[in-house]
């Protein structure tokens, strides 16, 4: 029996489907609104609030009276309160980010088995979005071939870091519209200047290139030697050092992988997509094009290398690039 509206993504070696199934829970899926808290913010002490009171102590010692503004109250959700703590002691060993985030969440709770539930409960659901993450991540860089890795750094004396993000990523964005540049980045900050850099996987069509190539040659700081780096003129002029590194899709593709996986570790998981880029083509498949189901309970589908592409009952063609760019597709 044919399959209609198949998913069909890349490993890396192999096309995998996803037949389509329809959610009778989704039309009755009603949104979830959960309970705004009051948290309360520390109150600090003003200059001129410790300059008053040390007056009154002068003046009249028995009889002093401590004015302090009342703590300011933020509303907001417990999830939105845990998402916040969590990012704050994102670099802490899991136990004790557990214990502190339980610490500080106490008091929105009527007691502390519910609160260590709650906490748990959204420990697990940040680990299942990472994995989610990784898993999207790569099904997107499986259907493309990337060849750069491409660093962006912030020179100071050129705008500030919001004119330079925000200009960076306008810059980027025309390139991908008017250009069919495609690349997934994320920010980063130097370990120990703190300067803000943009890392990230650039498929760049020959002959888009803006600017020239130059061999830049330095010291690298950080590690104590010196380096041959290849910088682009455009990008240098408008916003300071730059490095575009060739590399190759196979051999190279995993430790670049590796690289934005740890990046989007440290900032909570956020990665910047250009459009263009997809997890899934979606196809009708044959019975003679399944090698076997595959997958938890059977629910995907192994694809031989070679399988036609349907739409509609109309035969598109064997699955290659060009067939790929005609058939619709899902982010």
């Amino acid at each position: 029996m044919p399959y209609s509206q198949v998913k069909v993504y890349s490993d890396g070696s192999h096309y995998i489907g996803i037949p389509y199934e329809p959610n009778p829970r989704a039309k009755n899926r009603q949104p979830r609104h959960e309970e705004v808290i009051e948290v309360k913010e520390p109150s600090e002490e003003t200059a001129e609030d410790g300059a008053a009171v040390l007056e009154q102590v002068e003046q009249n010692p028995d009889n002093v009276q401590e004015k302090s503004a009342p703590p300011a109250v933020r509303q907001m959700t417990r999830k939105e309160l845990f998402d916040e703590l969590y990012q704050q002691t994102f670099d802490m060993k899991k136990r004790e980010q557990k214990s502190y985030i339980v610490k500080e969440m106490m008091p929105y709770f009527k007691d502390s088995s519910s609160c260590r539930a709650f906490v748990e409960q959204n420990f697990e659901r940040k680990h299942r979005n990472m994995i989610c993450r990784r898993t999207r991540l790569w099904r997107k860089i499986n259907h493309q071939r990337f060849n750069y890795f491409v660093t962006l750094t912030y020179a100071d004396d050129k705008m500030t870091e919001e004119e330079f993000a925000k200009k960076l990523l306008n810059t980027l964005y025309h390139f991908s519209s008017r250009k069919g540049w495609l690349y997934i980045g994320a920010w980063e900050r130097g370990g120990e200047t703190n300067r803000l850099h943009f890392h990230g996987l650039f498929y760049i069509p020959e002959g888009t290139m803006s600017g020239e190539m130059e061999i830049l040659r330095d010291f690298d700081t950080r590690k104590k030697r010196m380096q041959t780096v290849q910088q682009n003129t455009f990008f240098a002029k408008r916003f300071g050092r730059n490095e575009f590194r060739p590399i190759n899709h196979v051999s190279e593709m995993p430790q670049a992988v590796q690289y934005l996986v740890k990046y989007i570790e440290k900032s909570g998981g956020k990665l910047i997509y250009s459009r263009g880029l997809y997890q899934y083509f979606v196809t009708d498949i044959m019975d003679e094009d399944i090698v076997c189901p595959y997958g938890l309970e059977d629910r995907k589908i192994l694809l031989f290398d070679s399988f036609g592409c349907w739409i509609e009952g109309e035969y598109i063609g064997q699955v290659s690039p060009e067939v790929i760019a005609l058939l619709p597709k899902v982010t």
